[in-house]
């Protein structure tokens, strides 16, 4: 709290507020292919709101990667 009364933000909540008016980003497939490890154990896991997050997260990382690929 500040001496106001009023909470300050960390630097994440300013981040996270910056980035909210974004629709795309520009995000290295290396990056896109470490969340994707990332998050596969959790596909696993036996809460099942968590695997079902985690099919939908890994799933939508997989098609990134693959829409990345170059023509063949």
């Amino acid at each position: 709290m500040t001496c106001s009364g009023t909470r300050s933000t960390t630097p994440s909540e300013r981040a996270a507020a910056q980035l909210l008016h974004l629709r795309t980003a520009t995000i290295p497939v290396l990056v896109l292919a470490a969340a994707a490890a990332l998050i596969a154990p959790q596909l696993e896991d036996p809460d099942p709101a968590t695997r079902e997050t985690a099919g939908a997260v890994h799933a939508r990382l997989l098609a990134a990667i693959e829409d990345a690929a170059p023509d063949r």
